[in-house]
């Protein structure tokens, strides 16, 4: 399946190209809305990537810190290393474990996409238009589909259209 997008600057210009797409014999179903009063993005998975990687580093972290103790705090007891002389047998013990968690939770930033939270300037171009108050008219289907969308969509001279 494959998606036309089309963004349109006030909420008429999306119902008139709704209506032309009914009167051109779409099915209904492969068409929506976009925007206040229809559908939102996170209804139809235009979700914010940076809010997706902190749950997922987040998700990686719970279980990645533990283990990451753990695993610091076992190495340490197994290879006998006195790293911090000062800090004793269990004390070396546990700051082996603590590194060890640190790692992990260092881990679970850059494998669970923490750097894309700070380094991504903008992959939701369609999210900041609807943030902008624009409508977002999209129809789902086949190439001839979206070819046949395109047609009449282009008619009305939307900002941008968009096949993907």
């Amino acid at each position: 399946m494959r998606y036309l997008v089309a963004v349109f600057r006030d909420r008429i210009q999306a119902e008139e190209a709704y209506a032309r797409l009914e009167a051109s014999n779409f099915a209904m179903d492969d068409i929506s809305i976009l925007g206040d009063g229809y559908s939102n993005k996170d209804e139809f998975g235009l979700r914010n990537p940076k809010e997706l990687a902190w749950r997922q580093v987040r998700l990686m972290a719970t279980w990645l810190v533990p283990f990451g103790f753990g695993g610091g705090f076992v190495f340490n007891a197994i290879t006998g290393l006195d790293t911090f002389p000062w800090a004793g047998v269990i004390g070396n013990q546990l700051m082996g474990g603590l590194l060890g968690a640190g790692s992990g939770l260092m881990g679970s930033f850059f494998i669970g996409g923490g750097p894309a939270m700070f380094f991504n300037n903008n992959d939701t171009p369609y999210r900041d238009r609807l943030e902008a108050g624009e409508y977002l008219v999209v129809v789902n289907g086949g190439e001839s589909v979206i070819t046949q969308a395109a047609r009449v969509l282009q008619a009305l001279d939307p900002e941008v259209i968009d096949a993907g």
